[in-house]
């Protein structure tokens, strides 16, 4: 039976770290297939995808990937927990998947797999740290930190903090949960750290979408000069590099949420308490937090600001009600 390999990402655009992991997961794993599993039109965090699924899918098949399904949304804006969880569910019900590779910052297998151990089955002893943890007013990812530590001295727990690692391990959790059979290949992590904006072959996704918008901001809004297409024709593969220029150009994409911030604040302005409790991940009274700097704030960055909380994160609160507000707006 040939290996089919599945990839899970967001492609937020398709970009050359994507092209390695990529071809080096084929090889890893010896595979002759590959199924990517990403996000649609919104992706972690609750942001817009900068250009619609569709052409991320495009994006995805011109590069060498032979099947695209969609994350749907209610996965796609979540929890890193249920994000790796929905994933792994589709790739594991497919009964054709029998690879699974993805990119992370440390590939010690045994103790990633030994945290998620721990995370799935949530021994007592862990549970009690996390209690005391929690307590203290600390946001979930920091607490989880430190109860790991009390639970495991002498372990690298730092490495819970990093994005990609907090991925694998949910992966594999998910793995655990499903009874899966799926093996794992892990990616050593190339180029540019997670979120960084530095410019070069290997740069994140987030550098890439601050560069586009950056355009965006300037006089000329098109990608048809030379300078702008050196630049980011370098960190694009050249088929995803079309695609990409041809929506940007048409004025088909989404640089940021904020392009709809007053749609959102005006949402929120005209919904009730009761409505705004209504909304998932709201809860231990942050409808009225809501509610108040709706009203207050003129911007959605200084919105987004004013809810962060030890508890509650900047990138907890956007998720579903940010989202929600989106849609329901444009309906």
């Amino acid at each position: 039976m040939d290996n089919v390999l599945g990839i899970i990402a967001e492609y937020n655009p398709f970009h050359n770290g994507h092209l390695y992991h990529l071809e080096k997961s084929k090889k890893g794993t010896n595979s002759k297939y590959s199924i990517a599993v990403i996000s649609g039109n919104f992706t972690e965090r609750g942001i817009p995808s900068i250009v619609d699924k569709w052409s991320k899918a495009k994006m995805a098949l011109s590069e060498g990937v032979d099947l695209v399904l969609e994350l749907p949304v209610v996965y796609s804006i979540s929890s890193a927990e249920n994000f790796a969880d929905g994933a792994i569910n589709i790739l594991n019900s497919l009964k054709i998947v029998n690879k699974l590779s993805f990119g992370v910052e440390c590939d010690d297998k045994e103790l990633l797999n030994l945290f998620a151990d721990i995370l799935y089955n949530e021994p007592k002893e862990f549970k009690e740290y996390l209690s005391i943890e929690l307590k203290k007013g600390l946001s979930f990812p920091k607490a989880r930190e430190n109860a790991m530590k009390m639970y495991l001295p002498g372990k690298d727990t730092s490495v819970l903090s990093s994005p990609n690692n907090i991925l694998a391990i949910e992966y594999l959790k998910a793995l655990k949960k499903y009874n899966s059979s799926i093996e794992i290949n892990m990616v050593k992590r190339f180029g540019s750290e997670h979120n960084s904006l530095d410019i070069n072959e290997f740069s994140s996704s987030t550098a890439i979408r601050n560069l586009i918008n950056s355009i965006k901001n300037s006089d000329d809004k098109k990608l048809d000069n030379v300078s702008n297409i050196s630049q980011l024709s370098s960190l694009i593969p050249k088929n995803s590099f079309s695609i990409l220029q041809e929506k940007i150009n048409s004025g088909e994409y989404i640089p940021s949420l904020d392009n709809f911030e007053k749609e959102i604040l005006y949402v929120f302005r005209t919904l009730s308490i009761e409505e705004i409790r209504a909304l998932p991940d709201v809860s231990e009274g942050l409808e009225y937090a809501i509610k108040n700097s709706s009203n207050s704030c003129t911007n959605l960055n200084d919105f987004l600001n004013s809810l962060k909380s030890k508890r509650y994160t900047r990138n907890k609160n956007p998720t579903y009600f940010i989202v929600w507000t989106f849609t329901n707006f444009r309906r």
